[in-house]
């Protein structure tokens, strides 16, 4: 643990300050590949990793001791199992697996103009956020010697639902996906060329939903530890809804260009809040 302790910064000698120099570690390493071999996704590929490793250095620094913090290490590793599976399945981990969104931001920005992005945001940017969600594990860390509550219960309650639901989404997505492809092979005409059925049918986001939801959960275990509700490591919740806020516009803009009808959904289903579809008619 000490080795990571290079950089001195105000969380230098806590274990989730070991977290932040392996962060900062691994936002140059990514940096510099995405240079080399010019794909922008190698964030995406250790994004399920990271809040799964952080946690753990939390943990392991009191030899797992902690009721609190290993609660919050083993869903973290439940979320971080899905989220690679996902992932994997749909064959990001390969060579060429990159988003499609970042091509498209590429044509937008140009050259220079993303570049200037990668280096400021995609890269270091994205790690850093992806600490700064999983930094509640620094407050229950610090008032480790309170035992678990009720508030506990309710937020590993809530996570396991909300962990549910977007393994469930998941699911639904990928076989809608697998139908799709299935069809293109065999020259069929794409019936429905977006999915809107199952828990798309009470928003478009069901996924992008249940993500936000689970790390506000988990700022929760902070609150039920040290029992302060305001606290630095909300942060983390808070910016990661701003980017998927960001990114759910990105996602709808380039599916309303594909497809016309898109917009007809968009008017009679929420985005990401889940609600009974509208009965209204476009025009």
């Amino acid at each position: 643990m000490d080795i990571l302790n290079f950089i001195n910064h105000p969380l230098t000698g806590t274990p989730f300050g070991s977290a932040l120099d392996l962060c900062l570690v691994l936002a140059v390493s990514v940096w510099l590949l995405s240079v080399i071999t010019r794909e922008y996704s190698w964030v995406d590929r250790i994004w399920p990793i990271c809040p799964v490793v952080f946690c753990l250095l939390v943990a392991s620094a009191d030899d797992f001791s902690a009721a609190r913090v290993n609660l919050m290490t083993a869903l973290v590793f439940l979320w971080g199992a899905r989220l690679t599976f996902n992932y994997a399945r749909k064959g990001g981990f390969k060579k060429g697996g990159e988003d499609y969104r970042w091509i498209v931001i590429q044509q937008q920005l140009g050259p220079v103009g993303f570049q200037l992005l990668n280096v400021a945001f995609i890269a270091p940017g994205q790690l850093l956020l992806v600490w700064l969600f999983t930094s509640p594990i620094h407050q229950a860390w610090l008032w480790r010697q309170q035992p678990l509550n009720w508030l506990d219960a309710v937020a590993a309650a809530l996570f396991l639902l909300l962990y549910l639901f977007e393994a469930l989404a998941d699911e639904q997505m990928w076989r809608f996906q697998e139908h799709k492809r299935q069809q293109i092979a065999a020259g069929q005409a794409i019936d429905q060329p977006f999915i809107t059925t199952g828990l798309f049918r009470y928003c478009r986001h069901p996924n992008y939903f249940c993500e936000i939801g689970m790390w506000w959960v988990f700022y929760l275990f902070a609150v039920a530890g040290s029992g302060q509700w305001v606290h630095w490591t909300g942060l983390g919740c808070i910016s990661l809804t701003l980017l998927f806020i960001a990114s759910t516009r990105l996602t709808e803009s380039i599916s309303a260009a594909r497809y016309p009808e898109y917009s007809d959904y968009q008017r009679s289903t929420p985005a990401l809040i889940p609600w009974p579809r509208s009965a209204r008619r476009p025009r």
